[in-house]
């Protein structure tokens, strides 16, 4: 059978356990844990590998099982495992089991066990986990859409940002994963064939993450453990733990990420020497340029402050990172000057699961300090305006993206030109984005076709003569309201 068959297979099963209760992400959980041992007993079986889990929790013991048994069996394994450190516990990590039947337990172990995993090469693996992930996503009542960043997107920013055989390659808000299988692929691909040392590094030394959720860290593990990366030695990839809450003490050549949308953090950043005010929890960053409690501004300032000097990121922020003023303008002022910020796509809505988005990636090198800005130009892709599309009728494709790759010109992004199709790429001065109020950065130059209505409205002068007459009729109706709310109460006769 081909991928998509299987996905299909394994995700229709889900709909019979819904009606128990079980969620799609529960299902997806579940489907985690079992492929998992699956997969460790196909390497015993198969390959003669040994096992990474111990004997007593292995496969072949929820094979012969059955009932009550099963059931009690199940859930103790998955408490076992998540035990300790490394790739499996990260995976088994506060597991638990959501299957209420042990008869459709065991039909789901049956489901797994009819395919030979091990047999399919790890392209055809990933994209079975990967559709499964996606069917997720579609599930916004979940709220899982909000890990998941569009994979034409992903593919775009990593084709124009070309990782390289050697470099490490970071995402501090991993999600599922996304962003790091696409630049292993990138790699794979477009400096095949890789020699053994090339090989070994890119699998288990090149890419970092973090994720802060359980749920959804184990997802990326298992998604970057059916690629064939981080598999040997236990060491997970991915770190569970918040990003934001200190600098790793590490450094990394690539940093590619979609940070959660919501504009709060649950906690106060403060720089050493700033003062704000203290909301549950206050972390000391004093490697931030500035004190701030939006997570978008903090997770740019985080980017910049884990690159290598030289370290080139790609960050999808929503417009608020744009224009907002305080922070938000000290945050865009240090990065045209100690970055070059050198490109920004904005991107259209209706491509997210998290409905009327409006974003942008922000591309920019770190640079060593200099007294003189780094930034001589920012380039500004926009692929927003009269661009309309939807999850399901029209979704976004790679394609879509083709002409923002060509103006970008990743072969030598030094050598760019205006224009693009319907003039949709421009470049803007150093000194023209510091003259603009507060340096918003929100910028936006072509017409808005869903505007046309406007050019059948009156002159200014007469349209700002009527908005004066009906504020002014407006105000005599306050005035007549509050007079009688004042006036004494006369009962009628």
């Amino acid at each position: 059978m081909n991928s998509s068959t299987i996905v299909d297979r394994i995700w229709n099963y889900c709909h019979v356990l819904r009606d128990d209760g079980v969620s799609y992400g529960d299902y997806l959980e579940q489907l985690t844990y079992l492929l998992f041992l699956k997969m460790d007993y196909e390497n015993v079986t198969e390959l003669g590998k040994p096992s990474a889990i111990p004997a007593p929790y292995r496969w072949d013991t929820l094979r012969r099982l059955e009932g009550a048994a099963l059931d009690d069996h199940y859930r103790e394994t998955l408490r076992a495992l998540g035990q300790g450190s490394g790739l499996i516990p990260v995976i088994f990590r506060k597991a638990q089991s959501k299957i209420q039947d042990p008869a459709k337990l065991r039909r789901l172990i049956d489901l797994i066990d009819g395919e030979t995993w091990l047999g399919m090469d790890m392209d055809v693996k990933g994209t079975i986990y990967e559709g499964l992930l996606e069917k997720n996503a579609q599930d916004t009542k979940s709220g899982a859409g909000q890990y998941f960043t569009p994979r034409p997107l992903i593919q775009a920013i990593v084709e124009v940002m070309r990782p390289r055989p050697g470099e490490t390659i970071c995402d501090p808000a991993a999600g599922t994963g996304g962003f790091l299988l696409a630049a292993y692929d990138f790699i794979q691909r477009q400096y095949a064939p890789l020699d053994r040392d090339q090989m070994d590094f890119l699998r288990h030394k090149a890419l970092h993450g973090w994720e802060i959720v359980d749920g959804t860290a184990r997802l990326c593990v298992m998604n970057l453990y059916l690629h064939g990366i981080g598999a040997n030695g236990g060491k997970s990839p991915i770190r569970v733990a918040d990003s934001l809450a200190a600098h790793p003490g590490e450094y990394f050549d690539m940093v590619l990420t979609n940070p959660p949308f919501g504009k709060k953090s649950s906690v106060t950043f403060v720089t050493e020497s700033g003062e704000t005010r203290r909301e549950a929890q206050t972390i000391v960053r004093d490697d931030f340029w500035v004190s701030t409690s939006n997570k978008q501004l903090n997770f740019v300032q985080h980017v910049f402050n884990i690159l290598q000097t030289q370290g080139r990121a790609a960050v999808v922020v929503p417009d608020n990172v744009l224009f907002e003023s305080g922070a938000g303008e000290v945050v865009r002022r240090r990065l045209l000057a100690q970055a070059d910020f050198h490109t920004l796509l904005r991107l259209p809505t209706g491509i997210f699961y998290a409905q009327g988005v409006k974003a942008n990636v922000l591309f920019f090198d770190r640079k060593p300090a200099r007294e003189k800005p780094w930034t001589e130009k920012l380039w500004i892709y926009d692929l927003r305006t009269n661009k309309h599309f939807t999850l399901k009728q029209n979704p976004l494709t790679r394609t879509d993206l083709d002409d923002f790759i060509r103006c970008y010109n990743p072969e030598n992004r030094f050598d760019r030109r205006e224009g693009g199709e319907e003039g949709r790429w421009r470049a803007f001065p150093y000194e023209e984005l510091l003259a603009r109020d507060k340096v918003n950065l929100d910028i936006f130059w072509l017409r808005d076709e869903s505007l046309e209505e406007s050019a059948n409205l009156p002159a200014p002068d007469v349209l700002a003569e009527q908005i004066s007459t009906d504020l002014q009729a407006a105000l005599e109706e306050i005035k007549d309201i509050l007079a009688h709310l004042n006036s004494p109460f006369e009962p009628e006769a």
